[in-house]
């Protein structure tokens, strides 16, 4: 069981104790606190909500709106809706700012509740702290109910979301409908079953639903990864289909499938995304330091320049903005388009992704054999909450101090073809360990010696 507090929102596994898990009243608290910031710059806040299908999303949609509404705020609720979708309808409505139900990639015994400013963006840091404040405050106010803020729900902004994507000019509408792609889409039973065949239909693409139903019920892991989408694999190799794409329960990760049954791999989403958009319009890129080296060689083949940024969404967004990125994301499957919005999208990856295939005018796989092959080892271990874990990073860099290395989010090794990186998650009691290199095996063996190193120096 798990309560997980942070600046970029509260997320944890439902049923238990008070302060322990995400209760009801973890989430009023929350929402309250989210609430009061919202008013400390606006008398008459307006906030946008959505949720994923899980189960508990129900519930909590109603506690937060109420206790929005309950200080006066003015509530949109979009109802079973999309982390992207949800962004832009911030904006659209001169929000101030919006809630997102969701826990995305954790199983659907987790659930949260993310953050957005007046510009549909993830919350600061520096703001995420005065909302935890705030929640842990006894000043919080409620307005008398003549003053309650009011209640409206909009289940219209999916359609305007895609309307908004299908309007961009890098979306080659009639390259995609010439190649009548058939596809198949596995949403796992969440909002992306809702979303991305209303898109593909626009786009005259033939879908094969997969778990399309939004119903909350997820049938595997719902994390896009290679061992949890293996029934979708299956399928596509077994059909007569072009590819396969899929998302997570709030759509801001997208992972495709090539015909032949083998995934693109989700760090190879945005390399491909990059590439096409590249080749329209020459810029900047921005991914984190995670992602693989592999958007860095294709922006460098385009004459742009690329940069790194922290991990997270908000620190990418952050990089893009200060370097005028046209592009950019995450290689978890994040697709951050400045062009339509400063968020992961999957949606509007799908509709660039066709694009680029559909003017490659050959099968996904081929597409695929055309970027650098680089492979990342991704790893994680459990944290003892009582850890130091900074005193272990430092340890670590000391043992390397001849290879170069960054400490702006946890730390980054340098080898000669390789690199390693080593941070606590924000939504996890873990450290992530990931490594990178042109050989599978060899990325394994760095990942592994890095583990080794610190199980040494934590039982020192």
């Amino acid at each position: 069981m798990s309560l997980i507090k942070s600046i970029s929102g509260l997320r944890g596994t439902i049923g238990g104790k008070v302060g322990e898990t995400l209760t009801p009243i973890d989430v009023a608290k929350f929402s309250a606190g989210y609430g009061m910031w919202l008013k400390e710059t606006c008398d008459k806040p307006k906030v946008v909500i959505g949720r994923d299908a899980r189960p508990s999303g129900v519930l909590f949609r109603s506690i937060v709106s109420n206790t929005l509404r309950a200080q006066g705020i003015d509530v949109i609720d979009l109802d079973l809706s999309t982390t992207p979708t949800v962004e832009m309808a911030v904006v659209a409505e001169e929000a101030q700012g919006g809630i997102i139900l969701t826990a995305s990639h954790n199983p659907s015994g987790w659930n949260a509740l993310k953050l957005l400013n007046e510009k549909g963006e993830f919350i600061s840091a520096r703001d995420g702290e005065k909302v935890l404040e705030w929640a842990e405050s006894p000043e919080i106010l409620f307005t008398e109910p003549k003053k309650f803020g009011s209640y409206t729900v909009n289940d219209t902004y999916i359609d305007w979301h895609i309307d908004q994507i299908l309007a961009l000019d890098l979306i080659n509408i009639e390259a995609i409908k010439d190649r009548k792609f058939k596809v198949a889409v596995d949403a796992v039973n969440s909002t992306g079953g809702i979303a991305v065949p209303k898109l593909l239909k626009k786009l005259g693409v033939e879908v094969k639903e997969i778990y399309c139903e939004p119903n909350g019920v997820f049938p595997h892991n719902p994390e896009p990864l290679p061992e949890n989408i293996q029934h979708i694999c299956s399928e596509v190799k077994g059909g007569d289909l072009d590819l396969g794409f899929v998302v997570d329960p709030d759509v801001d990760r997208l992972v495709m499938i090539t015909e032949d049954g083998e995934p693109f791999g989700e760090e190879y989403t945005l390399v491909s995304v990059a590439d096409y958009v590249l080749g329209k319009k020459k810029g900047n890129t921005v991914s984190n330091l995670s992602s693989t080296k592999a958007l860095k060689d294709i922006t460098l083949k385009h004459g742009c320049e690329y940069s790194s940024a922290a991990v997270g969404e908000v620190n990418v967004v952050t990089k893009m903005k200060e370097v005028n990125a046209v592009i950019g994301g995450e290689g978890n499957g994040g697709i951050i388009l400045p062009e339509l919005h400063y968020g992961r999208d999957a949606l509007v990856g799908i509709a660039l992704f066709l694009s680029h295939l559909a003017e490659f005018g050959k099968s996904c796989s081929m597409l695929k054999a055309k970027y650098p092959g680089y492979h990342i080892s991704k790893n994680k271990i459990e944290l003892d909450p009582e850890l130091d874990l900074d005193k272990v990073l430092a340890q670590l860099q000391e043992k390397y101090a001849k290879n170069p290395s960054t400490t702006i989010d946890g730390l980054k090794i340098e080898f000669t073809n390789e690199w390693v990186h080593l941070r606590k998650s924000n939504t996890e009691p873990i450290i992530r360990i990931y490594a990178e290199s042109e050989s599978a095996s060899t990325a394994d063996h760095l990942a592994q010696k890095l583990m080794m190193d610190i199980k040494e120096l934590i039982s020192a």
